[in-house]
């Protein structure tokens, strides 16, 4: 069973940065590949980024591409989402999320396991 706590959420101005890290508790980590998913108020979770189990490979929504990487470190059992450029639009619960699969897992379904969340606030 995996747990995942996710933190570096805040507030920032538009055109910011973040640094969002999800830390997992599982020996297992690097077995998993992993994404990063929001959601705002009134609106579906979206997946946001993706990233395969050795890292090798990652894939990202259209609206933070160029803006997001997704990056992991699985001898600290730890996966980073460094965000750059930072929109009003990018307010949301951010998610982290495991998923015991080797292929890109782009929809909520395909995860197994979920942490409680952050919030990133940009303010214009």
């Amino acid at each position: 069973h995996e747990q995942l706590v996710e933190s570096g959420g805040g507030l920032v101005q538009a055109g910011g940065s973040l640094r969002l890290s999800c830390a997992a508790s599982a020996r297992t980590f690097s077995r998993y590949s992993m994404g990063w998913f929001r959601q705002a108020p009134g609106k579906e979770r979206e997946f946001v980024a993706y990233i395969s189990w050795r890292g090798g490979n990652t894939y990202y929504a259209d609206s933070v591409k160029g803006r997001f990487t997704i990056s992991r470190d699985n001898a600290k059992n730890t996966v980073l989402l460094q965000m750059n450029t930072l929109q009003p639009e990018d307010t949301a619960v951010y998610y982290c999320a495991a998923a015991d699969s080797s292929l890109i897992a782009t929809t909520a379904y395909e995860y197994d396991y979920w942490g409680q969340g952050t919030q990133v606030t940009v303010s214009s």
